[in-house]
């Protein structure tokens, strides 16, 4: 029988999806067995209902349903697709397959990640503050495989009109709101692409770095993410999450799966399974991850997250690019939280019959952040290298 420990076995995509068969049906059935999906329900006072929070308060996360409209779904596959087929034909190109200019070259961040299929780039690793202590299975890929593919896209608000339109979604900004405070300030956003049988995994990790020791600790201090399904989630596809793991402090990862008899399936965990135009939330304190995709289903995850501003006021940047050490100031947050108000508004042009939110901290400066070519050159534009992480 092939090992589903960790680290790279050399085993085929079959034996490898043999070896999850069991786990991964007990994890569905444990997921669909829990009272934390539904759709998007208010109190009278427009905030999210109570019932919701306290779920999302219990498990760690919560699957909201039909979030998007058909007619926005579209949309944003269809940016999310031409975003994909504009990439660089391999690391380092400045073409993309079709002998084009690739998409992002004039970006301040590069906007793809790619790694080898069905890798872990990450665990067992350093990077990203050393966060993912143990490496996921690697199986084979088929013959004919690509020797590199997408994994992660950045700077979606720059580079997808329909995701600059669903950051300001005034559904998801209420959730914000609602567990971060009027003055919620914004994290990061990335767009996970796990292409079918190709697709990478993310080893099990927590994303909070930099409130663990604080003396104000408490289970919602590193923030939440977002993420918004464009296809079916599955099993075998999806993010999986350890419900309640965010209450209890920095975990010892390397130490579960060693307790675990080295095997990656760890207990208790349970896969986020959404239809399109699914909203999931999921507290930055759980311990996550997602298993290398060797099913025939795509995954797209249009992710992003939210912070409360007291947790990022006077930070160092944690989970930033090119290692720095910038100190989150009133500046920072003001300008980073700026696309927010943006976003806002290039929702309001194009659905006119939709309620826009009413983000209090930019109240007083509508006029001044309509969307328009000025603030899309002065606010979209790089935005993220100003990403508020911690």
């Amino acid at each position: 029988m092939p090992s589903e420990k960790t680290g790279n076995g050399n085993i085929s995509t079959q034996e490898y999806s043999d070896s999850m068969k069991e786990y991964l049906e007990k994890g569905k059935n444990l997921a669909l067995s829990m009272d934390n999906r539904g759709p998007i329900r208010r109190q009278t006072n427009g905030m999210l209902h109570s019932n919701i929070l306290d779920a999302f308060n219990e498990y760690g996360f919560y699957i909201f349903e039909n979030v998007l409209d058909e007619e926005e779904l579209n949309d944003i596959r269809s940016d999310t697709a031409d975003m994909i087929e504009r990439a660089p034909a391999e690391p380092g190109s400045a073409l993309d397959k079709k002998g084009r200019p690739a998409l992002g070259r004039d970006f301040a961040r590069e906007p793809y990640t790619f790694i080898k299929p069905l890798s872990d780039p990450w665990g067992g690793t350093n990077l990203l503050n050393g966060r993912h202590p143990s490496k996921m299975v690697e199986p084979k890929p088929e013959e004919g495989a690509p020797e590199y593919v997408v994994h992660l896209m950045y700077g979606m608000c720059e580079a997808m009109p329909a995701a600059l339109r669903l950051y300001g979604h005034p559904d998801l900004l209420m959730i914000a709101e609602s567990i971060n405070g009027e003055d919620f300030v914004p994290y990061n956003d990335a767009i996970f692409v796990k292409q079918p049988g190709l697709g990478g995994s993310v080893a099990w990790h927590q994303d909070g770095v930099t409130h663990w020791k604080s003396k104000n600790w408490d289970e919602g201090i590193h923030g939440f993410n977002f993420q918004v399904q464009l296809y079916e989630t599955t099993p075998a596809n999806s993010l999986w999450v350890i419900p309640g793991s965010h209450k209890n402090g920095k975990a010892d990862i390397k130490g579960m799966i060693e307790r675990n008899g080295g095997s990656i399936q760890l207990p208790d965990a349970v896969p986020l399974i959404c239809a399109p135009g699914d909203a999931t939330i999921v507290n930055r304190q759980m311990v996550h991850g997602s298993f290398a995709n060797a099913s025939p289903n795509i995954r797209i995850s249009i992710t992003f997250g939210f912070h409360r501003r007291k947790s990022v006021l006077g930070q160092k940047a944690a989970l930033g690019m090119n290692g720095t050490n910038a100190v989150y100031d009133e500046q920072r947050i003001f300008e980073r939280a700026a696309v927010i108000q943006v976003a806002i508004d290039a929702r309001r042009q194009k659905y006119q019959n939709e309620n826009s939110f009413d983000y209090k901290p930019f109240a007083n400066l509508k006029d001044k952040y309509r969307f328009n070519d000025a603030t899309f050159t002065s606010v979209i534009k790089g935005y993220n290298t100003k990403d508020l992480a911690i």
